[in-house]
């Protein structure tokens, strides 16, 4: 059972870093905050605005 909580929070964390990634943030570091949150990060994530791209 508690092999299964770790999955879906791994699992939970991939998806934030994917949506991060989406709104022009650094999905490694949305990753990291959201193993620490898990779903309040999530919540964070779906209300944060989307960066505008800046060619570089």
């Amino acid at each position: 059972m508690e092999n299964e909580f770790f999955v879906g929070w791994g699992t939970l964390a991939l998806i934030n870093a994917g949506l991060a990634q989406g709104k022009n943030r650094t999905g490694i570091n949305w990753f990291i905050l959201s193993l620490v949150l898990g779903p309040l990060a999530t919540f964070i994530l779906l209300f944060v605005e989307k960066r505008p791209y800046i060619k570089g």
